[in-house]
């Protein structure tokens, strides 16, 4: 019978890691190996198929997969690599290709160098075939944990190692790669902060940024530098690429590194770790913004409005804030037309969903509302202005007593904590010890150390929690001097904004309309910082 004339394809694959190696595993290296193998079996090349800088732990590679899709339509019959790692390092897919895809389609497999023929399945390469996998797979895992190591070590003694700097940036050509500032981009950059310290959302700065016609990131890096992405570029911007800009520490000058990691050294799908785990080294490069504007972002990220929109694209500077004085709801915007004005109100949002039989009415007019706030803020404006001093002291008196009856409490409580932790760790050791002197038997020892480990583990997170409270505590003071820079700007506002609700208000509580004639409707509004007792006021409407 005439021998099946083999048509083959080479396959060629380096990844980043293999570069490291150095010429014996580059792609020439391996295209040599592979035409002069071909030459002297006469076998006649169809293509070459060459994966430059991607993991053999997936197949979700490019021309593997072309190499693939040819030999299943008969385009090819014979795939000839340099040895099974190339074709890749999953022993479990490798298996599969080479004991049943391939044998289905009458595919012939040849790794050189591993001795590795399909068409001669007696052979003891063949027969080893799977150890050889295994081990493959067992030096990419290995491989991924030196480098993953090393890449942390790199970031503790700050050395960029990202591929590219982020946006406003550029590596430079120093031995760190430390960023410098791209001052075209730097300017888009500022902007995205000052927008979300005005109170905007993500959304709309990228819908800002998409109607001025300002390139995204990615589309920037491609006309200015050549660099291209990851993922298909459409040069828009949305909310994703804003939160990550104003997530990112490096524009306060801090190297923050290892922030992202993947699943592991097979599933290469990134997630964000936690920021206890990210290497952070501070003031290693210039800065695009200030601590200051960095923080007014942080309270808007973390304040109680979110700013819902109405139906016509309308935010209200009160959006968010308003809350209920008695069942605790979010109070609602709704709006009315009067010979075509439009005249906004607000209300109890869980009576206007579930009725009276829930809540009873809590509605007040929103420019009413607006005017209070306004005045309020005002008032208080003009009595730090007169004497910003003997404010500023009087805030301090007020709270002095509070802050250090809370704190020296607190601080009680936790060296009981600290001490709950040293006596589990002592009942853990005695237990090891009673066990090695065969004093207690080994289930029971193991039983008595789940035990204290996990008691042990519950009072530390309760211990994290006390020294995350004295410290929010001991910096209410510290917040002080910020608030009363940032109330005397609004000596002589005309009107209020969104802006200034974030930087000055927690929340407003709104009370139900009196039911008796003439009497006081309560309006708590509660600042962010409260510079005496008299910044906690109940307004007349």
């Amino acid at each position: 019978m005439k021998q099946e004339k083999q048509v083959v394809g080479l396959y060629m694959r380096l990844s980043q890691e293999d570069e490291r190696v150095g010429e014996s595993l580059s792609i020439e290296n391996q295209r040599h190996i592979l035409r002069k193998y071909a030459k002297e079996n006469n076998f006649e090349i169809y293509d070459e198929y060459i994966d430059d800088g991607v993991s053999g732990t997936t197949f979700q590679r490019p021309e593997v997969q072309r190499l693939l899709d040819d030999a299943k339509t008969g385009v090819i019959n014979t795939i000839l690599v340099k040895d099974l790692s190339r074709f890749g390092r999953n022993y479990i897919e490798v298996g599969q290709y080479l004991d049943y895809v391939f044998p289905a389609f009458g595919i012939r497999f040849i790794a050189i160098q591993d001795n590795v023929d399909t068409s001669n399945r007696e052979s003891n390469a063949m027969e080893m075939m799977p150890i050889m996998n295994v081990f493959n797979e067992w030096h990419a895992a290995n491989t991924s944990k030196k480098i993953r190591a090393t890449l942390r070590a790199n970031a503790g003694e700050g050395k960029y190692h990202s591929r590219k700097a982020p946006y406003g940036y550029v590596k430079s050509d120093s031995e760190k790669r430390t960023p410098v500032i791209d001052e075209e981009a730097a300017v888009v950059v500022r902007r995205i902060f000052e927008m979300r310290a005005s109170g905007m959302t993500p959304q709309k700065i990228a819908d800002r940024l998409n109607d001025e016609g300002i390139s995204s990131p990615s589309k920037y890096c491609l006309e200015k530098y050549g660099i291209t992405g990851k993922r298909k570029n459409f040069g828009l911007w949305s909310s994703c690429p804003i939160s990550n800009i104003l997530n990112n520490p490096t524009y306060l000058g801090h190297m923050a590194q290892q922030r992202y990691s993947t699943v592991s050294y097979k599933n290469h799908k990134p997630f964000m770790r936690d920021e206890s785990e990210w290497v952070v080294i501070e003031n290693t490069h210039e800065p695009i913004i200030s601590q200051s504007l960095w923080d007014k972002v942080k309270e808007v990220e973390k304040s109680v409005s979110r700013g819902k929109k109405t139906k016509r694209g309308y935010t209200h500077p009160l959006s968010g804030f308003l809350f209920c004085a008695d069942c605790g709801g979010k109070m609602k915007l709704h709006y009315m037309q009067n010979n075509g004005t439009l005249i906004y109100n607000f209300n109890c949002g869980n009576h206007v969903r579930l009725g009276k039989a829930f809540c009873f009415s809590h509605h007040i007019t929103a420019k009413a509302l607006e005017q209070i706030v306004l005045t309020d803020i005002r008032e208080k404006a003009r009595y730090i202005t007169l004497d910003e001093q003997a404010a500023k002291e009087e805030y301090l008196r007020y709270n002095a007593e509070l802050t250090d009856n809370t704190v020296n409490v607190a601080r009680k409580e936790l060296k009981a904590k600290q001490r709950r932790v040293g006596e589990k760790s002592r009942l853990m050791q005695v237990a090891y010890e009673d066990r090695v002197k065969c004093k207690m038997p080994e289930d029971v020892c193991l039983s008595f150390i789940q035990k204290y480990s996990d008691e042990q583990r519950t009072v530390k997170d309760e211990i994290a929690e006390i020294e995350k409270k004295i410290s929010q505590v001991e910096s209410t003071t510290q917040n002080v001097d910020e608030f009363i820079r940032n109330i005397k700007k609004y000596l002589d506002v005309p009107e209020l904004t969104r802006e200034m609700c974030y930087e000055l208000i927690d929340r407003i509580v709104i009370g139900g309309l009196p039911k008796v004639t003439g009497k006081e409707r309560m309006i708590e509004i509660v600042y962010k910082v409260d510079i005496a007792s008299v910044l906690r006021h109940k307004l007349n409407t």
